[in-house]
């Protein structure tokens, strides 16, 4: 099999081609899984000046081992890359970091004081979206005197503070996969990230905007992913085609879909019908509220 350079992660492993798209296997942004990268777009990524690298790589391969690792398909083009860098789902403060690594044992703990190996460290620093080893030895130091968790060289157990703050975090239920389909011409898409995601992931749910590369490019990249979700937010509010497709879709495979709309846009409907009653919002902020109560009734 190939074997290529993933540029997240400097690790040499096998490449399987598929369309326009490599997948890269096993490498430390996935160690138990892969990721895809669309094929046109290694050389620009590569070529991109090594101040740019040393500070979006490291988050690169951060967001794709969160997400591979809740079971999410990841598939990146160059365009996708700076999005994803300031996106404000991406952890910047230590504290926002301290938990992914105690939402990462959460997922993979049945309960406190169960051991999970994480090895080697050098090359696990992913999992707190830091840029150096260093930064996740601090993170780890700083849990372990705050009695979260345990470590015993390279294996960790989370206490049951711990336990009781990841699950705290995740609704106290381990987070369940939620695509939300948002195009990217919506010009709430900036509050929808910052005011919308938070929301539902308090309401126990790990949401994931459609991206819109992924969109243009890897339809059926795309039905893999909402095949994948517990639960499919749409919003019509710009009339997509491919909010109703991949929606519609979801509907096909007895997923849950709420529907939302902007008061502005609900007598531009494209489709009206008894089963699309979408959520009627004004607001980010209030859109956020009706969402919560929406899924605390489900």
């Amino acid at each position: 099999m190939l074997k290529k350079l993933c540029l997240f992660c400097d690790a040499i492993v096998p490449v399987e081609s598929a369309g326009d798209h490599d997948k890269f296997i096993g490498c430390w942004c996935s160690p138990d899984g892969s990721y895809s990268l669309v094929r046109d777009s290694y050389d620009s990524i590569r070529a991109f000046p090594y101040h740019k690298k040393r500070l979006l790589f490291p988050i690169i391969s951060a967001y794709i081992r969160e997400l591979t690792d809740c079971e999410e398909k990841v598939v990146l083009s160059v365009d996708d890359l700076e999005t994803i860098g300031k996106s404000p789902q991406i952890p910047v403060s230590i504290e926002e970091k301290e938990s992914r690594l105690l939402q990462y044992l959460y997922r993979h703990s049945e309960g406190p004081g169960d051991p999970i190996v994480i090895q080697p460290l050098s090359n696990s620093y992913n999992l707190t979206y830091s840029p150096n080893q260093q930064e996740l030895v601090y993170i780890i130091e700083k849990l372990r005197e705050e009695r979260s968790i345990v470590r015993e060289s390279v294996t960790f157990k989370l206490t049951e503070k711990g336990w009781s703050e990841a699950a705290a975090r995740a609704g106290g239920r381990k987070l369940k996969a939620c695509f939300v389909l948002l195009t990217e011409n919506n010009d709430k898409y900036a509050e929808w990230t910052d005011k919308v995601l938070p929301k539902l992931e308090q309401c126990g749910y790990l949401p994931r905007l459609l991206q819109p590369a992924a969109r243009r490019k890897h339809d059926i990249d795309l039905m893999q992913q909402v095949s994948k979700s517990k639960l499919v937010i749409a919003d019509l509010s710009t009339h997509s085609p491919e909010v109703y497709f991949a929606a519609g879709y979801a509907l096909g495979l007895n997923i849950p879909v709420i529907w939302t709309v902007n008061r502005s846009e609900t007598d531009r409907l494209a489709v009206l019908s008894s089963t699309i009653r979408p959520i009627v919002w004004e607001t980010s902020e209030s859109l956020a509220m009706l969402l919560q109560q929406k899924l605390i009734t489900v």
